[in-house]
């Protein structure tokens, strides 16, 4: 009846006013079809395993709840993380697996050649990253970003066999490297990792003689937004690249001024074009590589290409002349091609209101794990669906921070390790719980007062963007690397299982963890409806006495073993302790294990600091470096 009365005022309307309403009506058909493909297309998507999976998609840093719990309501102001939003709404897998019944093609075939490079060439570019199998979720995680974005023209670089087939059979465009590299992770700064190093300009060398443009990768790096149209806006460039900068040289999205960069060019991410100078650059930097093999090739780098630095080329192109005096070189903003300390630590681009490109995980403390637990903390790794649901189900806290240890006074070393052990006294204990119930920890955000790096410094460095609190990584006081490996059950006692804090609100959690869900009140025992024997809950909500020990725990969370999340309002003095002393020394055996250093103090040789997770077992411990040699060992 509306529709027919509409279409009668419009019969009976001036011409403009039939106009208007047919211009309404087309646009909202238009619209309604527009939105139904969009829902069909993305219920289509191919969900085979060896796909690429567009299901995990994220643009943005991770909601860090920014609001605390603090024993007044006072808030801490900062700036407030971007919303949530895929990339892609109706992404689709863009690589045809091959069929399961297709033979292996041989080896030859997947030989870098011009005409290879030819086949996913764009605008005449191409983007490339290159590793081993022990960085398969690292690759799949960078594929799987591009695609998303709908970026084509990529190849990655097998370094061994394993990964070249993996790699083939989930439709991922891949060349062998001829490495036959070990399949482990190498480690960082290993004889092996130099030579991955060595690979790496040995790649270019090759490829750019091909007249392609070339952007180079490194595996422990993410997308966030597709960089090619950012590159193009430079085409005058020979290399950009971009670097170690942690003070910005500019707040918009140009790039860094190249007379006010002091960190080093970082080869993580960089971008050729295949001019002369460039290709003079790449056969001279892997000449010098070949002939000493300690140097390291961002170092090489570096040496060659300040060999001439300037001047400008012009005036605002944001070029510098270098190398040879007539490479043209550029250096990428830090803030929006973030390294791990622009955006984990100072949130630059943040700040600055800026959309990041990349971020390469770089100023980190804990190995490829520690890699990793950024990445997921930041939602920007892409893990199987079996990661958000673990056996057993999770356990989750909301820590509690007094407002003085977290605002009073300086920031310095003292009030930095109160506020920090405050927390680790509470992750101890989530943790024997954790251990207690078989679940999986849920690491709580952390909060620390001074940064952390390798060398001394007065606690934040001057001019950098970092806020004081901030939200730390974990890796800057925990060992991740350490929780995640497998320890001797016989000495150390069962596995603690962690996830990063922002896993509960990652859209990639399946509905049937976020569905099961118990919130979990403590009370004083003796106090109404607090009662050790009652189990009974209201809505998905349990009081439960502080001070409990291990048999109360088994006897009242027994009944919720299928309960996928269950979240603490809080542990302090929840936990008295393990029943059996045997697993009571196992666990500590475990857990000393797991925090790190802080460091370092200005004038004094060591300067770091080591954090103890029973630091308030010790009377008059203090937040000192190591006097003597003898005391410069970790607190086990």
């Amino acid at each position: 009846m509306a529709w027919r009365n509409g279409c009668e005022e419009v019969a009976q309307s001036k011409p403009l006013f039939l106009t208007i309403y047919t211009v309404v009506i087309i646009g909202i058909v238009v619209s309604f079809f527009y939105v139904f493909s969009a829902i069909y297309s993305s219920n289509n998507l191919l969900s085979s395993p060896s796909t690429v999976s567009s299901s995990f998609s994220h643009d943005n840093q991770p909601p860090r709840d920014q609001t605390l719990n603090i024993s007044q309501p006072e808030v801490i102001h900062n700036v407030p993380p971007p919303s949530l939003e895929p990339q892609n709404a109706s992404t689709k897998s863009l690589w045809d697996v091959p069929p399961l019944d297709k033979k292996m093609p041989a080896l030859e075939t997947f030989r870098l050649t011009k005409e290879l490079v030819q086949q996913r060439v764009k605008d005449n570019v191409v983007i490339v990253t290159f590793g081993n199998y022990a960085f398969m979720d690292f690759i799949l995680t960078w594929v799987k970003q591009l695609t998303d974005m709908e970026v084509t023209n990529f190849l990655v670089g097998a370094m061994d066999t394993k990964l070249l087939e993996a790699l083939y059979w989930k439709g991922v465009p891949v060349f062998d490297m001829g490495s036959h590299m070990s399949t482990v992770d190498v480690g960082w700064g290993s004889p092996t990792f130099h030579k991955m190093g060595r690979e790496k300009v040995i790649l270019i060398d090759a490829i750019l003689p091909f007249g392609f443009e070339l952007l180079m990768c490194d595996t422990d790096m993410v997308w966030m937004q597709n960089p090619l149209p950012y590159l193009a806006r430079y085409p005058e460039a020979d290399v950009l690249t971009s670097s170690d900068q942690l003070i910005p040289t500019v707040v918009d999205d140009s790039l860094e001024v190249w007379n006010e960069v002091s960190g080093a060019y970082n080869i993580g991410i960089f971008h050729w074009r295949p001019s002369e100078s460039s290709k003079k650059l790449a056969k001279q930097w892997k000449e010098m590589l070949l002939a000493d093999d300690k140097i390291w090739d961002q170092n090489g780098f570096n040496d060659i290409v300040r060999k001439s630095l300037g001047p400008s080329v012009g005036d605002d192109s944001g070029l510098v002349y270098a190398f040879d005096g007539n490479l043209k070189l550029g250096i990428l903003p830090a803030s929006i091609f973030c390294s791990g300390h622009t955006y984990f630590v100072q949130a630059m681009y943040q700040q600055l209101r800026l959309k990041p490109y990349a971020v390469h995980t770089t100023f980190q403390y804990g190995g490829t794990e520690g890699k990793r637990h950024r990445l997921r903390e930041a939602m920007l790794f892409h893990d199987p669906p079996e990661y958000y649901n673990p056996p057993g189900g999770f356990l989750s806290f909301k820590p509690f921070i007094p407002k003085g240890l977290l605002l009073s006074g300086e920031h310095n070393v003292e009030s930095h390790f109160a506020l920090v052990n405050y927390q680790i006294k509470q992750i101890r204990t989530a943790l024997a719980i954790a251990s207690l119930l078989n679940r999986t920890l849920v690491m709580p955000p952390l909060w620390c007062r001074i940064d952390r790096l390798w060398y001394p410094h007065p606690g934040v460095l001057e001019g950098t963007l970092t806020r004081q609190p901030f939200l730390c990584p974990l890796d800057h006081v925990f060992e991740v690397n350490v929780m995640l490996k497998k320890l001797p059950e016989e000495e150390f006692g069962p596995e603690i299982a962690i996830r990063e804090y922002s896993i509960i609100d990652n859209p990639s959690l399946p509905s049937e963890v976020k569905n099961s869900w118990l919130d979990v009140q403590l009370c004083k025992e003796g106090t109404p409806d607090c009662d050790a024997s009652d189990n009974t809950t209201l809505g998905g909500f349990l009081k439960f006495p502080k001070h409990s020990n291990e048999e109360t725990f088994m006897k009242i969370f027994s009944p919720f073993k299928d309960v996928k999340v269950i979240k603490f309002s809080s542990v302090q003095d929840a936990f008295t302790g393990f029943t059996n002393k045997e697993r009571e020394e196992k666990f500590r055996n475990r857990v000393k294990r797991y925090v790190g250093i802080w460091c370092c103090v200005l004038d004094h040789d060591p300067g770091h600091i080591y954090y103890d997770m029973y630091w308030d077992e010790k009377p008059g411990w203090k937040a000192i470096p190591p006097q003597t040699p003898e005391d410069d060992h970790p607190p086990w």
